[in-house]
């Protein structure tokens, strides 16, 4: 395939915009991946045959979205996910943060792989309805409450739910539909419990408590995992010893004044005591409330299988009658020191004690996001430190890439000129295109894919990615940018692939609706103190600094383009462009952590 780098150059151009627009506009993704996979298998070599297109998305019949496998804790096999209505609308429902700390690096594996499950689905055209709790009444949260003098429990709940939903940004978390608070939904916690002992599966004991009767429920403890229920020792703390059987869980605990608060019990007169729900009651009741009494995936930490989703699974079953989710997926732990991290043991890191400088959380971002989901996780300064770099030769790459198709741009100009003066009224790029020829793209985009739909297998998918930077790195070392010094027409020198490189670039980005790793981390505030306190030491201790004013745009824009060329590793383009800032009579003064300080040369 040949296409004329006029083309090649506007789609880049289009391209770029509509992908900072994904960006902002997250609830809109699964329409543009169908419309841009469409567009990008017609102009970058992707199979024409029908019979070479069983994975290719055709957007206007729903029913040809490609199959996904994914490993079902239920059956302990992998399965296809079939979603329950016919028009590829799945229900996803997630675990979310008990918020009365600040989350840990181990809790975000879990809503990192909930992103993952999600972006692929979006990515294969299916329609995504998310929903993901808030526990915002929980026995941590009174004990910190109280522990730390609260007055109103909603101040610190609040508090750090901002906190959790400021750490998914700078982990650039596609958001859920919904995030339902359990305070917010007392009422239909009730209803399920007095459902529930309509059916004889719930009982209410002399101190107003009420416990689900395993006893009666069919089934019970078998459904996630294979345990001797005799053996389960399932009483939390705080539970009564007055429920029927050890195994019998709490969907309702009494108020007891020693210990609880009035700003976080509920009650209805004549029927459910003062009190306060347990821990697995409100999923049950969002779940249903949101999403109806059958879901197509539940997604949770490996931790949650039992009791907590074997619960879920004995309330709503016990409620509706039907199957209460289709798919249950479980990511596996994040070790440290060959332990599961966990608050219990002490070996926790929040996010922001272990990623304090916004490069870190991008490179767990990808860390997670290349790792199986479903495998352990070991967070170490190693694996930490090759996602890093990783990410700088994947930024690299994307850089020069489009620092190369920006000058060709301007070249472009002047060569269709003497092409319009020679009479000439072709404007075609005449090279013929080795990495659309090899089949680099659709090679690797068909692996990617194929990882995808099997199990989410993410490193596999990053080999795919991988395999395109290593072309793009070959061919960026080979060629030289058609915008050269040389404007014969007969120039000998070979011109770097455009048309490939743009074709690669363009996977690359496709392949990032699912890393999502194309993106600026916020700032912490730590972070911001210290550029700004670094600035303005630099000016301060520059005698003759120029206000910004008197700097010649002329200069800025140098200035601006040498600060992009450092970031994108181009020492020769930077030091070149310092020489052409000298050369106008200025000096640039580079600040760790902030914006370089421009002032007049003493000369």
């Amino acid at each position: 395939m040949i296409l004329s780098l006029s083309l090649a150059l506007c789609l880049w151009s289009s391209f770029h915009s509509k992908t900072d627009a994904w960006s902002i506009q997250q609830r809109s993704l699964n329409k543009r991946y169908i419309r841009f996979q469409s567009s990008t298998t017609r102009l970058f070599g992707g199979p024409t045959d029908d019979n070479n297109n069983n994975n290719k998305i055709d957007a206007s019949s729903p029913s040809s979205l490609p199959t996904i496998h994914l490993y079902n804790s239920k059956s302990r096999s992998k399965e296809p996910l079939r979603p329950l209505q016919s028009n590829n609308k799945v229900s996803m429902y997630t675990c979310g943060p008990t918020v009365y700390d600040y989350a840990h690096v181990g809790n975000f594996r879990a809503f990192l792989t909930y992103d993952l499950i999600k972006r692929v689905l979006l990515y294969f055209g299916y329609d995504v309805t998310h929903v993901c709790n808030l526990t915002d009444v929980d026995d941590k949260i009174i004990n910190r409450a109280n522990e730390q003098k609260y007055d109103n429990i909603q101040d610190l709940t609040r508090k750090y739910e901002a906190f959790f939903f400021q750490d998914l940004q700078a982990l650039n978390v596609l958001l859920a539909d919904h995030y339902p608070r359990a305070t917010e939904h007392i009422d239909e916690m009730m209803d399920m419990i007095l459902e529930l002992a309509s059916k004889d599966l719930a009982y209410e004991t002399q101190d107003g408590s009420w416990y689900f009767a395993t006893a009666n429920k069919e089934g019970y403890g078998e459904q996630l995992v294979q345990l001797n229920v005799d053996d389960m020792e399932t009483t939390e703390r705080g539970e009564s010893e007055l429920k029927r059987d050890p195994q019998d869980f709490a969907l309702w605990k009494a108020f007891k004044p020693e210990v609880d608060r009035e700003d976080s019990s509920w009650e209805r007169p004549g029927k459910i005591k003062k009190g306060r729900p347990g821990w697995h009651l409100e999923c049950s009741a969002m779940a249903r409330k949101y999403l109806g009494d059958t879901i197509d995936i539940h997604g949770g930490g490996v931790d949650l299988k039992f009791p907590h989703h074997e619960n879920e699974i004995a309330q709503s079953e016990g409620v509706t009658g039907t199957t209460f989710c289709n798919c249950w997926l479980h990511n596996g732990f994040v070790n440290i020191n060959d332990e599961k991290m966990s608050k219990s043991l002490g070996n926790f890191l929040t996010l922001r004690g272990a990623c304090p400088q916004s490069k870190d959380v991008r490179a767990y971002r990808f860390l997670v996001m290349s790792s199986q989901y479903s495998k352990p996780l070991s967070f170490t300064p190693d694996a930490m430190g090759a996602a890093k770099n990783s990410l700088k030769r994947i930024d690299k790459v994307m850089a020069q890439i489009e620092t190369a198709l920006s000058e060709s741009n301007q070249q472009q100009q002047q060569q269709q000129q003497q092409q319009h003066n020679m009479n000439d009224e072709s404007v075609t790029n005449s090279s013929s295109s080795s990495i659309v020829q090899q089949g680099v793209v659709p090679k690797a985009m068909e692996q990617f894919e194929m990882a995808l739909l099997d199990d989410l297998s993410m490193p596999r998918a990053s080999a795919s990615l991988f395999s395109l930077i290593k072309a793009a790195e070959k061919e960026l070392k080979r060629g030289t940018a058609v915008a050269s010094s040389s404007s014969s027409p007969t120039d000998n020198k070979v011109p770097l692939d455009l048309v490939g490189l743009l074709s690669i670039a363009t996977a690359l980005r496709r392949m990032d609706t699912v890393f999502g790793i194309f993106y600026n981390v916020p700032l912490t505030e730590e972070e911001e103190q210290q550029q700004q306190a670094a600035a303005a030491a630099a000016i301060e201790q520059t005698d003759d600094a120029s206000p910004i004013e008197t700097v010649p745009e002329e200069v800025m824009v140098l200035v601006t383009q040498r600060t992009e060329a450092k970031q994108a590793k181009d020492w020769d383009l930077a030091d070149s462009l310092r020489t052409r800032i000298a050369e106008l009579g200025f000096v640039v003064k580079d600040v760790k952590g902030g914006d370089p300080v421009v002032t007049r040369s003493e000369s």
